[in-house]
């Protein structure tokens, strides 16, 4: 009987690996109902709103064309948002500076071959209690930002 139970265990464990990807684990993409100008600027004023800056928009097809690198098709813009109080906490802590990498936080703006507009961002809360201490303090207060920032995507 121990053994059966085990053997059910083996297999609800490799189970829920392959039904739980890492990406739907740490990112979440959604449709937007505006085209690419008309969602960045709805992200970057609902980020204005409640106390976030928005420093740049990355055009990544320019970026990538500038290098060298092929066409990328459709647009592709990542835009940069950034909160003085949350990014102050994590970097004036020695434990937590190692987290500077993931500064400014950011938000993909893009369309596919479907012709939609796309968003995907960090799974910030997760991301953060992935990684304890205060930055796990702070992600949490990220999250509910970034909730409200994206609340057009009902």
């Amino acid at each position: 009987m121990k053994f059966f139970i085990k053997i059910i265990g083996v297999y609800l464990v490799v189970f829920m690996a392959s039904a739980c990807s890492m990406k739907s684990m740490m990112v979440e993409e959604r449709v937007s109902p505006y085209g690419v100008e008309e969602t960045i600027k709805k992200i970057q004023e609902n980020a204005q709103a409640i106390g976030w800056a928005s420093p740049t928009v990355k055009n990544m097809n320019k970026s990538i064309k500038k290098h060298g690198g092929k066409d990328i098709g459709g647009p592709v813009r990542i835009v940069e948002l950034c909160n003085a109080q949350h990014a102050g906490k994590i970097l004036s802590d020695d434990n937590g500076r190692y987290a500077a990498l993931l500064m400014p936080c950011a938000i993909a703006v893009y369309t596919k071959s479907d012709g939609k507009t796309y968003i995907s961002n960090m799974k910030a809360g997760r991301m953060g209690r992935m990684m304890g201490g205060v930055v796990a303090e702070v992600m949490a207060d990220v999250d509910v930002d970034q909730k409200k920032i994206l609340g057009f995507l009902k």
